[in-house]
């Protein structure tokens, strides 16, 4: 019995040793839009996505989300096939599920609805073993918008450099 428990006690060790789980940013997203609000919300997948994202094989720079028959859905998430896979593999482009609450669903589309608005993976990543993706309510920047961005962030970065001297 205590073998037992050890070697449970050592696996569980092992496990948490481990790389942590890969966590993906949308880069584009924060660099195109303005984040209004966010949501966590699950992704319904298959055996070999989950795989191939683990391994860190996923893009959501040209994914958003699409209200059809009164669930979300998100579009262009490409998560390319799993090399391992035999012929249960799954389609790198598949349009997928989100996994939300009827209110939040119902929330959101109205907010995405306004003219101008959109919702965008902000983020993708793991938590308690389940892929979890960040949903934003964004708004487009302009360009003045994004120049404003740049020249804050080179204030920044020169504050530091001088606070470091």
């Amino acid at each position: 019995m205590a073998k037992m428990k050890a070697a449970r006690t050592a696996a569980k060790a092992e496990r948490a040793a481990k790389a942590p789980e890969p966590s993906l940013d949308n880069r584009r997203a924060r660099r195109e839009y303005e984040k209004l609000e966010s949501l966590e919300t699950g992704l319904a997948l298959t055996g070999t996505e989950i795989k191939s994202i683990r391994r860190g094989n996923v893009s959501i720079n040209e994914a958003f989300a699409r209200l059809r028959e009164g669930e979300l859905w998100l579009v262009n998430l490409t998560i390319p096939q799993y090399k391992e896979g035999s012929f249960f593999n799954h389609e790198p482009n598949r349009p997928r599920k989100l996994l939300l609450h009827r209110e939040q669903i119902e929330r959101l589309a109205g907010r995405a609805a306004e003219k101008g608005l959109t919702l965008v993976p902000w983020r993708l990543y793991f938590k308690r073993g389940r892929v979890k993706i960040e949903l934003a309510l964004v708004r487009g920047k302009k360009l003045w918008d994004r120049r404003r961005d740049l020249q804050a962030r080179d204030v920044e970065r020169e504050i530091a450099r001088s606070v470091s001297r």
